[in-house]
């Protein structure tokens, strides 16, 4: 079986799709799969570091720019104008590389997981009548997705498949496909990831990340809150996933706020692959709302401060972080109000810190929400398209 997976732009988008080809080599060991990614995109080098993918290719591919609850207004900008026509080109060019990838590689099945690279070759693709899959992760399809819906095959889902447009008949909900090392952190897996990450056992640890390219909000709550936080709880560790656009911004103002002392206590980086260390390690993580980010933290029981972007396609975080509130399994910090205040952070972290009985409560609450399985769920989806 010969299977391509395709996906770009955020890390949302990659480690499902690696959660997918690793079930897949558990369905068929022989399965040769190869990754189509995006000109450009970072995340095509973390998966061609895959055991799992023989080949790593990319094309070019466009974005349409449209931000929630900007209104019309935003299509007159000049700069957003001009970038939208440019892309619309390279989506032209993107088809033409991936119908020529397509005819080399003769795959036997697609899997689009998401992002604009996945225009390209999902037209592609419906041209050369190879069939795929798309998955969506959120309540709201990415616009990507909804372009090539008519041609998939199947439309797999996270959500109960009525909560989607698509067609009944072609609509399957898996969940969100995790990767295996995402499982419930039992105390004696707690011990062994603080070991891992080098946090001591009797410390307290927040681990905070704000998605693959960074949040400028979430960075700067941390760059201000924690040396209050670390000054006010001698055990206080913090593990800080910055994102690529804002390591040397964030490691260099933590150099000149914090002693020698407290920055031994600290760790930045800007992507890490094992962010399940860190978080099977932690007490409480600060995220943004992705949903395959709140899959992971609800498998391993995490207790969550969540501050959602506002700025997504059809307020999709803003979605998924009601939800959560909703079930009592988060707290939800507003994205405006914190980048007015960003102390903020430290008030709710201390807050939670000084109550271990709501975090255990969060924890509990989260877990309940928890879904496994979702990538042999595909994998079998995958294996029996293919196959017809």
């Amino acid at each position: 079986m010969k299977v391509v997976l395709t996906g770009a732009g955020s890390g949302g988008h990659i480690t499902p799709l690696l959660a997918v080809a690793e079930s897949l080599k558990k369905v068929d060991p022989k399965a040769k799969l190869d990754f189509i990614g995006q000109i450009g995109d970072h995340f095509t080098n973390e998966v061609s570091k895959s055991k799992h993918i023989k080949n790593t290719y990319s094309v070019r591919a466009g974005k349409f720019r449209r931000y929630h609850g900007e209104g019309w207004k935003q299509f007159l900008d000049l700069k957003t104008l001009y970038l939208n026509i440019r892309d619309f080109f390279f989506v032209l060019i993107g088809f033409w590389q991936s119908r020529k990838l397509l005819k080399t590689i003769k795959p036997d099945v697609i899997f689009i997981k998401g992002g604009f690279v996945g225009v390209p070759i999902g037209l592609a693709a419906a041209s050369l009548k190879i069939p795929f899959i798309t998955h969506d992760s959120d309540s709201v399809p990415g616009l990507a997705n909804r372009i090539i819906a008519r041609w998939a095959a199947w439309h797999a889902v996270a959500l109960p498949k009525e909560m989607y447009a698509s067609p009944s008949n072609k609509t399957v909900s898996t969940g969100i496909p995790l990767r295996s090392e995402f499982k419930p952190v039992t105390n004696k897996d707690k011990a062994a990831f603080r070991k891992k990450a080098g946090v001591p056992d009797n410390a307290q640890l927040i681990f905070i990340i704000g998605g693959g390219l960074g949040s400028d909000v979430i960075n700067k709550a941390a760059t201000e809150s924690l040396p209050h936080l670390l000054a006010e709880f001698p055990n206080l560790h913090a593990v800080i996933v910055t994102g690529k656009n804002n390591f040397d911004e964030v490691q260099a103002k933590f150099k000149s706020n914090l002693s020698s002392q407290l920055n031994k206590r600290v760790k930045i980086f800007d992507f890490t692959s094992n962010v399940y260390v860190y978080t099977g390690a932690s007490d409480l993580v600060v995220t943004r709302a992705g949903a395959t980010n709140l899959a992971e933290f609800s498998v391993q029981g995490k207790a969550c401060i969540i501050v959602p972007s506002p700025f997504l396609t059809g307020g999709h975080q803003l979605k998924n972080a009601s939800f959560y509130q909703k079930q009592k399994a988060a707290i939800i910090l507003d994205n405006e109000a914190l980048e007015e205040d960003p102390l903020r952070l430290a008030r709710q972290v201390s807050e939670l810190l000084q109550n271990p009985q709501q975090l255990v409560q969060l924890s509990m609450n989260i877990s309940k929400l928890a879904r496994v399985g979702g990538a042999d769920k595909i994998a079998n989806l995958i294996f029996e398209t293919a196959k017809k």
